[in-house]
């Protein structure tokens, strides 16, 4: 009996170690959880039978994060598992966040299981409840001509009305008060520079006149008018313009927002200066930001989402089986996995740029690792003691 006893304190503590020792080769492993030996004492018929290790749990506690500038690096800021899928279709889950696009240009981690999200539509709509691997759509994204122009300033209250004796002349400085230009783009993505230019009739009242790359398009000029308080009055509506380039493209159709005008006695400034046009570009490269979204970069200064990233959190943690690439399976004793976007429910933030430490204490380990060869010890010197018994036994 003490034999076995003996035996069960050197099989208990060889476990140990084993665990011990796992946990200091992953100090240095993103994403890694540490792992401790429970033991559970044996007993039979009320008498001593040894120990035996009942369980080994994990610690799911949070660990340091790491900035490393990479798009595709991700750490979970809380509770919650990236979701990944192997190419057996196996699900698996993980918190270590190194992610990069494979040559057919899925998002997958080194060992090449595919980070999974909600997908897009063709309109690129992210579809919640639609799970599938991320994936960027590689291609040139085609020129879009622009639709509307949204543009809002301020004209100066004080500024002096231009003399009616003066015509209009885009080349004559002394023939308007203030002038600005707006970027536009026709159906072949080529640009055009619109120009505003802003001539003070009266008090409270402008005229606005356009050019199209410096020469005149046929376009009215356009009345504003405001009241005591500088809001503007006239017009209520978006501008219509056109304009026919002379590159082979559509006629250029847009509208003018020019709602958020004031005129208040400050210098002429613009705070809104936008169109919606482009031209083509070619896809140099893909991030992920903070709510998850995937976006593919393009050269024209565009992005579009392909997709949003989703966490996964369990009832049970402790319920998960860890398998290999630092990632766990789900188990009945996890509980079936609550899946949504970072940052909703019980899940976690996400940080782009950044990734998760092992939680590993190197210090409270190598003391560990001393206390369970101590134990060893121990217990190997009850064995060699029975042993000595057992032969003085035998002599006799």
């Amino acid at each position: 009996m003490s034999f076995n006893i003996a035996m069960s304190g050197l099989n208990s503590t060889s476990q140990e170690l084993n665990t011990i020792s796992n946990n200091i080769a992953n100090v240095s492993t993103v994403g890694y959880k540490s792992s401790r030996a429970e033991f559970a004492a044996v007993m039979n018929g009320g008498m001593g039978g040894g120990v035996e290790m009942s369980a080994v749990s994990q610690s799911f506690n949070g660990a340091n994060m790491v900035m490393t500038g990479r798009s595709t690096d991700l750490a979970i800021g809380g509770s919650g598992f990236f979701v990944l899928q192997d190419s057996d279709g196996s699900t698996m889950y993980s918190r270590a966040g190194m992610f990069h696009q494979d040559k057919d240009n899925y998002i997958v981690n080194s060992a090449g299981h595919r980070l999974q999200g909600y997908s897009v539509d063709a309109n690129g709509n992210v579809m919640t409840g639609s799970v599938s691997d991320l994936q960027v759509q590689t291609g040139s994204v085609p020129a879009k001509a622009t639709g509307s122009v949204v543009f809002a300033a301020n004209l100066d209250a004080g500024a002096t009305p231009i003399d009616t004796d003066i015509d209009f002349d885009p080349e004559d400085s002394d023939s308007y008060n203030s002038s600005y230009t707006t970027t536009v783009f026709d159906s072949l993505g080529n640009e055009h520079t619109m120009t505003q230019y802003f001539v003070k009739t009266d008090d409270n009242e402008w005229e606005v006149h356009y050019r199209m790359n410096g020469e005149d398009f046929g376009a009215d000029s356009t009345t504003l008018e405001f009241d005591s308080n500088g809001s503007l009055v006239t017009p209520t509506d978006s501008i219509a313009l056109t304009y026919m380039p002379e590159t082979g493209a559509s006629e250029l159709q847009f509208d003018l927002s020019i709602s958020g005008t004031t005129q208040f006695g400050s210098d002429f400034a613009v705070s809104t200066n936008r169109s919606d046009g482009h031209t083509a570009g070619e896809l140099t490269g893909i991030s992920i930001d903070e709510d998850g979204y995937l976006f593919a970069n393009y050269s024209n200064g565009e992005q579009m989402i392909q997709g949003q990233v989703i966490l996964a959190d369990f009832p049970n943690n402790g319920g998960l089986v860890q398998v290999s690439d630092t990632a766990w399976s789900a188990t009945q004793a996890s509980g079936q996995p609550l899946v949504g976007a970072p940052g909703t429910g019980t899940l976690g933030s996400l940080n782009a740029g950044y990734l998760e430490e092992s939680n590993v204490d190197l210090t409270g380990e190598l003391v560990g690792l001393m206390t369970a060869q101590r134990n060893y010890q121990a217990n190997a010197q009850s064995l060699s003691t029975q042993q000595q018994l057992t032969q003085v036994l035998f002599n006799l």
